[in-house]
């Protein structure tokens, strides 16, 4: 039986397929104007991967922002649940999540089932996100997916002290047009991004056993700025965490078809 996920965020949608109880495809795609739009494109795009059609799903559950608006799926779940429940399908043995996106952050205590059972959540600031580090990065001409790598070669990062994103960027401007080498500006930024993650965390009473999803983990420098924040070491997954999201809403989906140990 074949049953699918799909999570469409607030800068890129993703899709998972999954065949009793296996990972069979998945896709992410840049979102765009439309949610419904977006849908469509990334699960086609994982039904071709898997030579399938739409029919062939027993159940589709939506997640992320526009989990409401996706006609295609039959229900759907709180990205917060299914961030929770992808990583334990990777790693039972998983207790927290950070979730880093494009637009919010959240940290969430799992039981041994992968069910939620507290989190907090910040979604009323930039700053923390994909998208503050994606206008930093653009800040000192650097693309997104360089940051990191650019980032690890530093020894001597810049310091940046302001909380706010728009502040944040004056801050990187000022270090950028006053000589400081791109990587150790590179580091600041990532520094700075992980250091507001920590904060929210450690709001949470977490058990060890800690994942790192969202696409902000494929950051190989916020990753570690933050492992060192929280004094934590995050486990690694066996899938990419980017689809954390999509993953889980498709164990949901197979939960719902009636499939054992989806």
């Amino acid at each position: 039986m074949f049953y699918a996920g799909c999570d469409v965020g607030s800068l890129t949608a993703e899709a998972v397929i999954m065949e009793d109880g296996r990972l069979r495809s998945w896709a992410i795609l840049p979102v765009g104007a439309r949610t419904e739009d977006s849908a469509y494109s990334v699960m086609r795009q994982a039904l071709k991967e898997a030579g399938l059609t739409m029919e062939g799903l027993a159940s589709v559950c939506a997640t992320g922002y526009g989990r409401k608006n996706i006609p295609f799926a039959q229900f759907n779940v709180s990205e917060i649940s299914c961030h929770g429940m992808g990583a334990h399908w990777c790693d039972p043995s998983i207790r927290a999540v950070i979730d880093v996106g494009g637009q919010d952050c959240k940290a969430i205590c799992l039981d041994s089932q992968g069910r939620a059972v507290d989190f907090v959540m910040n979604d009323k600031c930039a700053a923390g996100t994909g998208r503050s580090l994606e206008i930093l990065a653009r800040a000192i001409n650097l693309g997104l997916e360089d940051l990191g790598p650019v980032s690890l070669k530093s020894r001597h990062p810049v310091r940046i002290t302001n909380r706010c994103s728009i502040f944040m960027e004056l801050e990187v401007l000022q270090h950028y047009y006053g000589g400081r080498k791109i990587r150790d500006i590179a580091l600041g930024i990532n520094h700075a991004v992980a250091k507001r993650v920590a904060f929210l965390a450690q709001g949470l009473d977490m058990t060890p056993g800690f994942a790192l999803t969202g696409g902000v983990s494929k950051n190989a420098g916020v990753a570690k700025s933050l492992e060192k924040a929280l004094g934590v070491r995050f486990r690694p997954l066996k899938v990419d965490p980017q689809l954390m999201g999509a993953l889980g809403a498709a164990v949901h989906a197979g939960v719902k078809a009636g499939v054992k140990d989806s």
